[in-house]
């Protein structure tokens, strides 16, 4: 268990209320929320790298059910039916029925949402949804708009104070409660550390697509909310259900670009390369069945060598560069022209189902620790994640969080002042081979489709690197935790079920419908099928 220690190099900071690690659509949205209830809120944003946030990168945008021929119940039901069983029924009801006013909430911060003539939403449909029910902001630019919307009103809030520089690398727990964060400024083991307290702490750091050689997400996507919290004693739960988009384009590009789901939506199809329907005969719904479903056909295809191609000549067309802007500039930076050719696609690691088990307030299981975003396990994506709902569920628990907290802190102004030392990396992670070699594996062995000596392999990887990390490097420490997290529950895992796809247990066990909580240790303890013996001769 990771635990605060004396060290002379470790300076201490107050945060005051609470203390948000992570400055995506989660954090910022929970920092908001608190701020407007009166509460002196910490935000630490991390080293700045390319892109942003992840949740900048997003495309489709917000599932709500806003239509006149909507309603949260059917979101509900959609919701369940995407989850493969693993939906805890009152997160998703709570998720459909806070959307509305969440969305307003967007709008009132600036938020323009597409509109039709009559000052309706312009709401588009995405896989395994009933209705069209994705608010869109400007194509597919909704992640990017949100974010700069929450940016802007967060510099400008008196009660929230951005930390540039300091990543999270450890919880403090004191008496089995968690009373704060040890950061540190810039590449490890070197860098500088920084102890920040707060009466809450909420880790709002993103997901785990950036283990993966082939994923969407940016580079600081590892998974490290997952690990400190897990190094520390926290609960983790359905870890093996790693969604794969089907649609990223096929380039060179890390993180590969995104095709979104929208385009699909618009009618864009999915071709072999001798221009057949791939989706023929595998689903009723083509190209708009469930992601898991559709990420698996078009593995195989890769696997025996083929190609896929998304086809938007038709659908799309001359709307391209308007409807899909930031679409077609990555398809410009790779030399495809989406007006005469098809788009060559594959699938890529792009949203984690599981992360630190949470209630329905955001709190985990140790006292004084919230998730939310990606790093949490609300339960309302169950085994699957029903399109769009990344989003919603972000400031959906966002919003519950900050209740949560506004009513166990006393929101007294506290003095805050700028910590010293933190820098962005300056020279090569020490581990940066270790790393691509984590990537890779985790590419190979723990994608689309699994199985136990695939698995294992890993394993064993995974518990050579923890061996070699050096003991003071503990953000490359919480991203070997999270991928030993990952891999030991696919492992225990014996069935094939949502995003988690075994070729040695195809088919779904009705005694395996259900949460399989994890900790630290217990993945740790997995055991590693012995190699075969070799007869000996006299």
């Amino acid at each position: 268990m990771a635990q605060a220690t004396s060290n002379s190099r470790t300076v201490e900071q107050q945060a005051g209320d609470a203390l948000v690690a992570g400055a995506g659509l989660a954090g910022l949205f929970t920092a908001l929320k608190l701020a407007d209830a009166g509460r002196q809120v910490t935000v630490l944003a991390g080293v700045p790298r390319k892109g942003g946030a992840t949740s900048t990168w997003a495309q489709g945008g917000i599932a709500a059910a806003l239509g006149a021929d909507d309603s949260p119940d059917l979101h509900v039901a959609d919701t369940l039916a995407a989850g493969d069983g693993l939906v805890d029924e009152a997160a998703a009801r709570a998720l459909a029925d806070d959307a509305a006013v969440r969305i307003a909430d967007l709008e009132a911060l600036g938020v323009t949402f597409d509109k039709k003539p009559d000052g309706s939403f312009s709401l588009g449909r995405e896989g395994a949804h009933s209705r069209n029910r994705i608010a869109h902001v400007g194509g597919d630019g909704a992640g990017a708009a949100i974010m700069a919307a929450l940016g802007k009103a967060a510099l400008a809030h008196d009660n929230i104070y951005i930390v540039p520089g300091w990543h999270a690398a450890d919880l403090i727990v004191e008496r089995g409660a968690v009373t704060g964060l040890i950061t540190r400024g810039g590449v490890e083991p070197d860098a500088p550390k920084l102890a920040f307290r707060a009466d809450a702490t909420v880790l709002a750091t993103g997901g785990v697509g950036a283990l993966y050689g082939v994923t969407t997400n940016p580079a600081g996507s590892r998974g490290h909310g997952i690990g400190l919290a897990a190094r520390a004693g926290a609960l983790v739960s359905d870890v093996e259900f790693v969604q794969f988009h089907p649609t990223a384009i096929a380039c060179a590009e890390d993180p590969a670009p995104l095709a979104t789901e929208a385009l699909r939506g618009e009618g864009a199809t999915l071709l072999r390369a001798d221009m057949s329907r791939l989706m023929e005969g595998v689903h009723d719904d083509l190209e708009l069945a469930p992601r898991d479903i559709v990420a698996r056909e078009i593995a195989k295809e890769i696997g025996r060598g083929g190609t896929v191609l998304l086809d938007c000549r038709d659908a799309v067309g001359t709307r391209f560069a308007d409807r899909f802007p930031s679409v077609f500039a990555a398809c410009q930076r790779n030399g495809i022209d989406p007006f005469t050719e098809a788009i060559p696609v594959a699938p890529a690691a792009h949203y984690h189902m599981g992360g630190v088990v949470t209630d329905l307030a955001g709190a985990a299981s140790l006292p004084g620790l919230y998730a939310c975003g990606e790093v949490s396990r609300t339960g309302a994506h169950g085994a699957n994640r029903l399109a769009s709902n990344s989003l919603l569920e972000s400031i959906v628990f966002g919003a519950r969080i900050a209740d949560s907290i506004a009513q166990t802190t006393c929101g007294a102004s506290r003095p805050k002042t700028a910590p010293t030392g933190g820098s962005a990396p300056t020279g090569e992670d020490p581990h940066a081979s270790h790393i691509k070699t984590l990537r890779q594996s985790m590419a190979r062995n723990v994608g689309v489709a699994r199985d136990a000596t695939s698995l294992e392999e890993t394993l064993s990887i995974i518990r050579d690197l923890e061996d070699q990390a050096l003991p003071e490097a503990s953000g490359y420490r919480n991203m070997l935790a999270a991928a030993h997290l990952i891999v030991a529950a696919a492992h225990r895992r014996h069935e094939s079920r949502g995003g988690h796809s075994r070729l040695d247990f195809p088919q779904t066990e009705e005694a395996l419908k259900r949460h399989l909580p994890l900790t630290l240790d217990e993945a740790r303890a997995t055991a590693l099928t012995p190699p075969p013996q070799t007869a000996k001769t006299a």
